[in-house]
């Protein structure tokens, strides 16, 4: 597991997670993404945080083998704790925290993203709560935070997951992205695209997603944030 952080010289703080294979956190992990972003809420050359991940997805929660492999209830009493500190470390950062989202984002990484100011999201994101289907209470009210409260009840009652274009119409994904974007983000005025069906098959093209009303067409500022790339 690791987690770095690195304040570039445009005051942007690239807070990035590494915890093969799926980003699962451990106990730990969880209060490495607080730290991380506590440093950067303290420094003063810190403009932005943009807050991403390595590998195939975003975050894929807590990890269940750790409780699994642990005596007791400390590992999940810990991961409760741990949460809890990095949601609070994300949503109280003294500068705005931008999600840069890749592949699947569920669980905890909803937590994460829930909390943020701002999210952008790659072409293949998509974003669920499953804790249904392992009995166990989890992220529902940060999910409420990205979509409306009947579709939030009914993706946490089914466990299904949503794909990141259909955010965008409520607001709560800025823009979906090239899993492949350049550094220097998406040329102003460049028309978006959005894909029908489910977010992971890649033959399924859908036409131009329309523009929310009062919507500009911009670059936004997060640099190497906005670039998603499987390192895999």
């Amino acid at each position: 597991m690791t987690v770095t952080s690195e304040r570039r010289e445009d005051g942007i703080r690239l807070v990035t997670m590494s915890a093969p294979p799926v980003n699962a956190l451990t106990v730990q992990g969880w209060y490495d993404v607080a730290g991380a972003l506590d440093e950067a809420s303290a420094d003063p050359a810190t403009k932005v945080v943009v807050l991403r991940a390595e590998g195939k997805g975003f975050n894929a929660g807590v990890d269940i083998k750790e409780m699994q492999g642990t005596t007791g209830f400390d590992a999940l009493l810990g991961a409760n704790k741990g949460c809890y500190a990095a949601f609070k470390a994300v949503y109280e950062c003294s500068v705005p925290v931008i999600a840069a989202v890749n592949g699947f984002c569920v669980g905890g990484g909803v937590g994460l993203v829930g909390n943020a100011d701002c999210v952008v999201a790659s072409e293949d994101a998509y974003f669920g709560v499953p804790e249904v289907n392992q009995g166990a209470l989890g992220a529902a009210t940060h999910m409420a935070r990205l979509v409306p409260q009947h579709m939030m009840r009914t993706l946490y009652f089914t466990a299904r997951t949503i794909p990141a274009h259909d955010l965008v119409q409520f607001g709560s994904v800025l823009e979906v992205v090239p899993r492949e974007e350049p550094r220097r983000g998406r040329p102003a005025g460049r028309p978006r695209h959005r894909r029908q069906g489910h977010p992971r098959d890649p033959r399924r093209q859908g036409g131009a997603q329309r523009d929310r009303p009062g919507q500009r067409q911009q670059v936004l500022p997060v640099g190497a944030g906005l670039h998603l790339r499987d390192s895999t």
